[in-house]
């Protein structure tokens, strides 16, 4: 029965088994396979992390933060924010959008005193840009408006640190007095305080946002900070969260100066080009363990064309010309290529199922609790086609050696 595939395949196949003495593979081809087995999972697994990283930050972020945030370029508070919300609503792909006021206080209970981002909010519009209202697991977010008194919503994190609790009451305080000033007393300048008791607890799984952020209305915030009228900023949603950079210069445009709009990704500009760096490093490190085997391959393959010369002589002998030499070397450095890929790709996909169910992270330290792996189709695709690359390359010089062997010289003495 005729094959279909090229008689070089069946000679570079019965050139990777042992000598007869020896059973199955030589030890020279078994280290070649292990370590590009070895190199692809650490590959593999090293990725996942990576990505996995990457989106969950980026989950962590959009769901306490707006896709795209519009401030003033000439002033950190506008007025009529209205009408300029009803013209980001028509732009394409943008969701909701909604007003919001930025400030730095201090929060302050009978146990402490901490720094905090303070934001005000309207608690409808922002449930519809951000996922703060799910995140809350004491309280709802509607509880901030019903509120009889002045109500806040503060982080898991933050809670623990002022030891309180839901229904406690914490004073917010601002050194920002009547017109925007510092309020002057008996003894000059004195910071305003107010008291606000706690309607919510929110835990967005992140770290920094879980002691540093808290929420109040925006009229309260208004009140506070003598804002009558006048906001920060707007929120938006959009539809495709990757698009926002061209929505935002869209809405920019829209709207024109002095109004400036900032997407999430240039807002965490620092922070995912840090992370992409870092993956970029990782796979060039880690392509190092597969370039070390392809130092096996080389020496492998080497040695089989010493051994086998007086096989090749009479190949050539009996027609075969340099380019079906150099396949048959070339074909089983592939196959050890291939089946170390084969290998390493279930053990590197074992490795991440492993790692996400037994690896716990310290929050304070890495800002979320547990270790996230996401394997994406084309990191299998560029680690798959990377061993294989590399593999054929090793192949290069020991396939030439053995094409230009002369075989008068290896039957000379036979």
């Amino acid at each position: 029965m005729k094959s279909w595939l090229p008689y070089e395949f069946f000679i570079g196949l019965r050139y990777l088994k042992a000598k007869r003495r020896q059973k199955g593979i030589s030890l020279t081809t078994l280290i070649s396979i292990l370590g590009i087995t070895v190199g692809v999972a650490a590959l593999i697994a090293t990725l996942a992390v990576m990505t996995g990283f990457r989106e969950e930050l980026q989950d962590k972020i959009l769901g306490a933060n707006a896709h795209i945030v519009i401030d003033d370029r000439t002033n950190e508070e506008f007025e009529n924010v209205g009408p300029t919300i009803e013209t980001v609503i028509k732009v394409p792909r943008v969701v909701a959008a909604t007003p919001f006021i930025f400030k730095q206080v201090l929060l302050s209970s009978n146990y402490g005193v901490f720094g905090v981002i303070l934001r005000g909010i309207d608690p409808e519009g922002e449930a519809r840009v951000t996922k703060i209202g799910k995140n809350i697991v004491q309280g709802t977010l509607e509880n901030l408006a019903d509120s009889s008194s002045p109500g806040i919503i503060i982080g898991v994190e933050l809670a623990s640190r002022l030891e309180s609790f839901l229904g406690d009451t914490i004073a917010v305080i601002s050194p920002v007095g009547m017109e925007g000033k510092g309020g002057i007393g008996a003894i000059g300048m004195t910071p305003k305080i107010r008291k606000f008791k706690i309607v919510g607890i929110f835990d967005s799984g992140m770290y920094e946002y879980d002691s540093s952020l808290a929420y109040i209305t925006i009229p309260e915030a208004q009140k506070f900070f003598n804002m009558e009228g006048k906001v920060s900023g707007i929120e938006v949603k959009v539809s495709d969260t990757s698009a926002a950079p061209e929505i935002a210069q869209e809405i920019e445009g829209k709207l024109g100066f002095p109004y400036h709009a900032r997407d999430w990704l240039k807002m965490n500009k620092s922070l995912f080009s840090a992370l992409k760096l870092e993956k970029i490093v990782m796979f060039i490190i880690l392509a190092l363990i597969i370039l070390v085997a392809s130092f096996n391959i080389v020496s492998t393959l080497t040695m089989t064309v010493l051994e086998k010369g007086r096989e090749i002589a009479i190949l050539k002998a009996m027609g075969a010309t340099r380019k079906s030499i150099m396949r048959i070397f070339m074909l089983e450095g592939v196959l050890i290529g291939g089946i170390g890929v084969a290998l390493g790709l279930p053990l590197g996909l074992s490795v991440c199922s492993v790692l996400v169910q037994f690896y716990k992270l310290p929050t304070d330290v890495y800002y979320i609790s547990h270790l996230p792996v996401k394997v994406l189709p084309f990191d299998i695709i560029l680690v798959s086609v990377s061993a294989l690359l590399i593999g054929f390359l090793a192949t290069l010089y020991p396939s030439y050696q053995a094409a230009k062997l002369d075989p008068a010289e290896a039957l000379r003495y036979e």
